[in-house]
Formats: structure tokens, sequence, C-alpha cells
């Protein structure tokens, strides 16, 4: 089998899978007596797993339950009041998702390029973007490290813009003692199969101008403000059109169960996260993307390093039945974005671009594991 050919493996394969779904056994339970009652969408569910995301980490900004990430970033540019030919402000690299709704709006994507050391987005690339004519800043936490939101609020603010964060990789990450999604004006987390835990699929919307709320929920389901609808008077007009991205009561019903056992998660998570930091940090051989701030506590979702032969020690980790994938991909290489780059330059990106490979880390994954990974990896390092 040639490296290129490299396939899934398979979810009884014998050794260490890249990740795994988390749910909580309690959800089978739950969920079967979901079934048998009237509520299946959107319904009390969801509103009790809106109303305990946002006291753990939304505070004071309001918390909406949506049908994916993606469905939770359309709606913060759609709240931001983006419009067609505004210009925003990305990450070169991140999940196409972050950045395909931007095109269902018009937007004039500026790709900016990433920091080496965190594979975040650059303060100076950012700074170097703006014009006139943009609107807001899209942050995606690589990873679950938080970006410098220090300097991304102070350029928001200094030049009016709409700071929106990326969180899909950062539940539980903190800023200052603030928990990611309880900082900017929108903060956008997922729930898809291999995130911290999942709801089969699903988002959340934080938002800190809680007066808009209403509109956010509307925009959520058509449009429709379905309090009104429910009081059986059907007097409320439609005034703006909107979209099909509420969360159903049996995804809800998930996230409820898996929220209840988040600290447990989110403990084994950097747990094995930085035993890989012990075992490989001191290799000279190989970086890892980490940074050691005292403002910043980590998500633990993706553990990244960096090694001049990847090729080679992903093809070796396979060979010990272990998967490994660099999950993400620059942006500008897609044909959907490439009028948006032209002649620019991405020197961080460039020199990332064949170095940074991602290691198993979820809650079947035990520290003997990683110690075994790791040793492979010192083995092979070139």
């Amino acid at each position: 089998m040639s490296f290129k050919e490299l396939p899934i493996m398979k979810e009884k394969s014998k050794g260490v899978l890249l990740f795994y779904p988390y749910v909580s056994k309690k959800s089978a339970t739950n969920i079967k007596k979901k079934l048998a009652g009237r509520w299946l969408g959107q319904g009390p569910a969801v509103d009790k797993f809106e109303n305990d995301f946002k006291k753990k980490f939304a505070k004071d900004h309001s918390a909406i339950a949506t049908g994916s990430g993606t469905d939770s970033l359309h709606l913060a540019y759609l709240l931001a009041g983006l419009k067609k030919g505004d210009e925003v402000i990305t990450t070169v690299f991140t999940c196409t998702a972050t950045n395909i709704p931007l095109l269902y709006m018009g937007i004039k994507i500026k790709f900016a390029d990433v920091e080496r050391n965190t594979m975040n987005i650059s303060i100076e690339s950012v700074k170097k973007l703006l014009t006139k004519k943009t609107k807001a800043i899209v942050c995606v936490h690589y990873g679950g490290l938080p970006c410098d939101m220090t300097s991304l609020l102070k350029i928001a603010k200094k030049n009016k813009l709409v700071l929106i964060e990326d969180a899909a990789h950062a539940l539980g990450a903190k800023y200052k003692n603030k928990p990611i999604g309880s900082i900017s004006d929108f903060t956008t987390f997922s729930f898809q199969a291999i995130k911290h835990f999942t709801t089969g699929d699903g988002g959340m919307l934080t938002i800190k101008n809680m007066s808009i709320e209403d509109k956010a929920k509307r925009l959520r389901w058509f449009g429709i403000d379905r309090k009104g609808k429910q009081k059986g008077t059907w007097k409320n007009d439609v005034h703006e059109v909107g979209y099909k991205y509420q969360m159903t009561d049996i995804a809800a019903t998930m996230g409820i169960d898996s929220l209840k056992e988040f600290n447990s998660i989110i403990n084994h998570r950097k747990k094995i996260y930085n035993t890989y930091l012990k075992e490989l940090s001191k290799n000279s051989k190989i970086k890892c993307v980490h940074e050691y701030s005292k403002k910043k506590v980590h998500g633990a979702w993706l553990f990244t390093i960096l090694i001049n032969n990847k090729d080679f020690i992903q093809k070796k980790l396979r060979e010990h039945n272990i998967e490994t994938n660099q999950v993400h991909f620059r942006n500008d290489k897609y044909s959907i974005f490439k009028k948006f780059v032209k002649n620019q330059k991405f020197p961080n990106m460039d020199f990332l671009e064949n170095k940074y490979l991602v290691l198993p880390l979820h809650h079947k994954i035990s520290v003997s594991d990683v110690k075994y990974i790791s040793s492979i990896i010192k083995k092979y390092a070139k």
C-alpha cells in the first residue's frame, strides 16, 4: 500500500483511531424516552440545552442551538449585518465550513496568513488586509488554542468591525479566565461527530448583544416567531427570510447528557494532550503546535506536530495501526476560493503545509497509547 492510498481505518480495526465520537451512555435511555413522547423536533429539550450551555460557556451572552456549526456561522454572518460586496478577513487555514457561508452571501473574502507556532490567524496579516470595506474579522481557535483575542478585539474596536469566533475546536477553552463563547460579538460551536462531544450533528451560536436574540431565533426557523405562532392566534407576520437551522430535541437530549459529563471529558483530553506534550516537546526534530501562555487555557481538541518527514512518519504510524491525518487544509487552494487570492502570498502557511500532522486524541485513548505513538514518532523523526 502506498502512502497516498491510506484509507480511513475501520471502526473495529486493531489499533488507534484518529477520532471517536463521544456520546453519553445515558443518551440511549433518554433518547428512547424522547422517541416515545411528543417532542422530537425543536422543543423543551432544545431550550434546556441552550440554558445549560449558556450557564457553562456563554455567561452574559445568549445561546442559540442550531442544526450544525455551519448553520451557526451563517446565522452569525447574517446577524452581523454583512451584505454582498462587504470584505471579511478570515483565516486561510480552517475547515471550509468557516468560509463557505460567506460565499452564500456574496462576501469578498480576504484571507489572512497564520502564525507558525500556533496555526492561528496572524495579527500582522490581519492588519495588512484592513480596508475601508472591511466589516468583520473571523478567527478560528485552531486545535482548541485561543487566538490572540486582546489584539483582535483592539483591531475590531478601533476599526468598528464585528469580531466572530469559530470555536468548533475550542469548547472548554478560556482566554484571560473567560470561557470562549463569552468574549466576542458572536461565537460559534460545533457538535459534529468528532468534536468534544456530539449531538449527531449540531451547533451553538453565542451572541453578545442579547437584544437580537429573538431575531436569531426567527432566522433559525424560517423567519417565523415560534412563540407567537404557538399561542394559536396565527396573527404573527414573517418580516424576513429565515432558514431551517434549528436543533432537534433528539440532538439536544444528547447534548444535555454530555454537557453534564463535560468536566470529565475535557480533563481526560487535557491529560492526553499534556502527555503528548511531555513526550514530544523536548525532541529537537519535532515541533509541537502549542503556546505556553498564562492567558490561554487550551480546549484540547487536536494535538498537532510539525515534522520535516511528515509523510514518512504518517506511513510508519499506519504500519503500526495508528491513524493520523492533516484534518484541515488551506482554503486558498480550493477552486471556490481562488478568485479571492490571485497573487497573494502566505509564507507561514507555505512553511507549514507539508509539515503538520494531527495525532489521535479522544476519550478512548490512554496514556500508554500516547507513549507508544510518541515512541514511534521519535524513532523515525528526521
